[in-house]
């Protein structure tokens, strides 16, 4: 156990939530109509939904900038689709056109302003995934987008990392944001310092996450974890050995945490538990 952590669950109920009939939404921070005071970041967190979205309906193309922003696909099929895009002229799978599925990650850097829709142009299945936004370690970024995909089997053996800070880091130079290249080989570069891991872990298994993932700026972090509302209930977790046992769509504010230090995520439903991890200076 970690002594000085401080865990503050988030459980799902304390959630906003808006059912618009395509879209079926849960706000664990802020968003939209739905405001708290005390859940307006955490971190560089600043969203974090958990959406489903009926078939042949989405989001029409709309504007971002400022916003450093991520689609974690949990099941079902969602096309995302650049606004200089025409439909049905856009080719092969690229950044600017990409029909998302489970295991894929789509993320977009807003900077200076980007324009996408994000349909689900499935004709009869519900696509359900995660959206989350982190704050840039600055404003007037170039516009930028990145899709990668990280298998389950993976996910199965350790937590696999997502997201990681772009190597120069804020003072990144202009050919370092050109390469766009991640501290931590095989992610997704994140103008953050912040890193995104997610696991499947078996029932009565047990994960460890090093806080700050070794590539980190600061030593004191925050760390979120979400359990997705993939399971139909059955998945359960408990976090740092604690009593505290998390269902899906639960969540847990972990503060006071410092990079190097163990926190352990142990599966104890009935299934397997898919957890994601949000580690945040």
């Amino acid at each position: 156990m970690l002594p000085h952590a401080k865990i503050t669950p988030h459980w799902s109920a304390a959630r906003g939530h808006s059912d618009h009939g395509w879209l079926n939404t849960y706000h664990s921070f802020s968003f939209a109509d739905w405001f708290d005071p005390n859940l307006t970041h955490f971190g560089s967190l600043r969203v974090l939904n958990e959406d489903r979205v009926k078939p042949n309906s989405g989001f029409p193309t709309h504007p971002h900038r400022d916003f450093e922003i991520f689609s974690y696909i949990v099941s079902g099929e969602l096309t995302h689709r650049d606004s200089m895009l025409r439909k049905g002229a856009e080719g092969g799978q690229s950044d600017k056109f990409y029909r998302m599925r489970r295991g894929d990650v789509q993320f977009t850097t807003g900077g200076t302003g980007i324009a996408h829709s994000e349909q689900n142009e499935h004709a009869k299945d519900t696509v359900h995934f995660l959206q989350i936004w982190a704050i840039p370690w600055k404003r007037g970024l170039a516009p930028r987008y990145h899709t990668r995909h990280f298998e389950d089997d993976e996910k199965r053996k350790a937590f696999v990392p997502i997201l990681s800070p772009l190597k120069g880091g804020p003072e990144a130079t202009s050919e370092q944001e050109k390469l766009a290249e991640p501290t931590i080989d095989g992610t997704i570069p994140i103008h953050a310092d912040l890193v995104m891991g997610a696991g499947l872990i078996a029932p009565k298994g047990k994960y460890e996450w090093t806080v700050g993932a070794g590539v980190t700026e600061g030593s004191k972090r925050k760390v979120y974890i979400h359990v997705p509302m993939a399971k139909n209930g059955r998945a359960k977790i408990r976090v740092d050995g604690r009593e505290d046992v998390y269902n899906e769509g639960d969540g847990a504010f972990i503060d006071g945490v410092h990079a190097g230090d163990k926190l352990t995520v142990e599966s104890v439903g009935e299934v397997e538990a898919e957890v994601v991890v949000l580690d945040t200076a």
